[in-house]
This record gives structure tokens, C-alpha cells and sequence, in this order.
């Protein structure tokens, strides 16, 4: 039997978090989206996903000895 449309667009979709979290909205100005993206260049591969660079970003200005 074929995959119906809702399957495989299920299928394709990002694997969840392992942890769960709460999702937070923020708008990023375009100035601060390019630091970000500068910054996600920079860093060794496999780079960060933009939420991933976020979070590693907010770590490190919270807790400096993480």
C-alpha cells in the first residue's frame, strides 16, 4: 500500500528534542541575526542549528563555568 501524503510528510519531519522544553518565540532583529549566522560559521562541524547556537549562547552567558 502506498504512504499516504500526511506519512511521509510526517516522516520528513525533525526528530523532537530528547529533552522536552518550552518553546519560546523571540524576534531577532536583522543585525543580530547575521552576529548569530557569523558565529555558527565559525564554529567546527557539525555546526549548530540556529536554536542550538541560542541555547549553547545563552549557556555561556549564564553560567560561564558550563
Amino acid at each position: 500500500m502506498a504512504q499516504s501524503t500526511l506519512d511521509i510528510a510526517q516522516s520528513a519531519r525533525k526528530p523532537r528534542a530528547q529533552q522536552p522544553g518550552v518553546p519560546i518565540v523571540v524576534r531577532i532583529q536583522p543585525e543580530q541575526l547575521a552576529v548569530l549566522d557569523r558565529w555558527i560559521e565559525a564554529q567546527p562541524d557539525p555546526k549548530p542549528s540556529r536554536p542550538e547556537a541560542i541555547r549553547c549562547l545563552l549557556t555561556a552567558a549564564l553560567d560561564p563555568e558550563a
